[in-house]
Formats: C-alpha cells, sequence, structure tokens
C-alpha cells in the first residue's frame, strides 16, 4: 500500500455496502464475528477468539496499516454494526500483487456480503491504490469461499496448489485471479 492510503481514516462505499475501519467500540462485535467454528476452520484466526483476542487482533490491524502491509474494515450496510472482514495484504514489496481475505459472521451468511464486500475491494485495490494483481487463496474444500470468489469476478488460475500449515492442519491452497 501506499502512504497515502495509509493515512486517515478509510471508508468505502459501494454494492450496498460500507466498509468502515475497525474501532475500539467494535470489540465485542468482533468476539461474536469472530469465535465461530467455520471461522476456526478456514481461517488463521485464534479460537477461542476471546475479547482478549480482539484488542490484540485490532491492535495488530492498526499497526499493520500503519505499515502499509494491510487494510482490514469491517463490513456493514450502514457504517455501523460490523458484519464481516474484507482485508487487503501486500503478497511481496511494491504494489505488484495483493491478496484480499474476508469473513462474515454466521448470522449474515447468505445475503451476499462477502462478494459484494470483494467487488468493494478490488475496485479499491486497483483503482486507488494501484495494484497491479489480485488473488485470492482458498483451501481446497472451501466451496462458500470458492463462490464468493466466483461472484466477485475471480476465476481458479493453473498454478500448483500452495501447501501450508496453520493450527496443525495441512493446508492445499488454490489461487484465483481477478479477471475483470
Amino acid at each position: 500500500m501506499t502512504s497515502d492510503v495509509v493515512t486517515g481514516e478509510l471508508r468505502l462505499d459501494g454494492h450496498g455496502l460500507v466498509l468502515r475501519e475497525w474501532d475500539d467500540g467494535d470489540l465485542t462485535a468482533m468476539v461474536g464475528l469472530f469465535d465461530d467454528p467455520e471461522v476456526a476452520y478456514w481461517t488463521p484466526l485464534i479460537s477461542p477468539f476471546d475479547l482478549e483476542a480482539a484488542r490484540v487482533y485490532l491492535k495488530r490491524a492498526r499497526e499493520r496499516r500503519a505499515a502499509g502491509q494491510r487494510v482490514q474494515l469491517a463490513i456493514t450496510v450502514d457504517g455501523l454494526e460490523p458484519m464481516g472482514e474484507v482485508l487487503l495484504m501486500r503478497s511481496g514489496t511494491g504494489l505488484e500483487v495483493a491478496e484480499i481475505g474476508y469473513s462474515v459472521g454466521v448470522a449474515y451468511r447468505g445475503r451476499g456480503l462477502a462478494s459484494r464486500a470483494v467487488r468493494v475491494m478490488t475496485g479499491f485495490a486497483l483503482g486507488t491504490v494501484g495494484i497491479g494483481r489480485l488473488l485470492l487463496e482458498i483451501e481446497a474444500g472451501n466451496a462458500a469461499s470458492a463462490a464468493v470468489a466466483r461472484a466477485a469476478g475471480y476465476h481458479l488460475t493453473d498454478a500448483p496448489p500452495i501447501p501450508a500449515e496453520e493450527k496443525g492442519r495441512t493446508l492445499s491452497l488454490q489461487t484465483w485471479e481477478y479477471a475483470p
């Protein structure tokens, strides 16, 4: 990310959503969104995700944004109640490649929030930040996340799966790329 994107409050509107920065008043909502067995299984977030985990998560999100590494935004429809998160992460040096990640709370799934949030973040990354290539890394078998990727305009690439290990589980991450 560039320094001008990192400074100041960030709020993105589009596709019926308002993506905004997390604030200290969101800690309890973060617990409600992220302390979920599916979130624990499919994401690197710690489990259980309690208030202390939320405080640490918010602190790290702010540090990463200040360092120009990541932008993590709450998914809302009105700028108020968080329903999930979408994030933009640099994958290497410069602005050549970045990844988008997302999670939606169990009470808000099935509304198209994730795919709409990914579309908004994709537009921001390409248009405002100037990212050259956008990727999603989705674990093989995560049908819900693959559906989000397709709905947001991403396609599965021919790249070999990326082996990884998270929380003692061996993962096989498939690469999806934005194709306008």
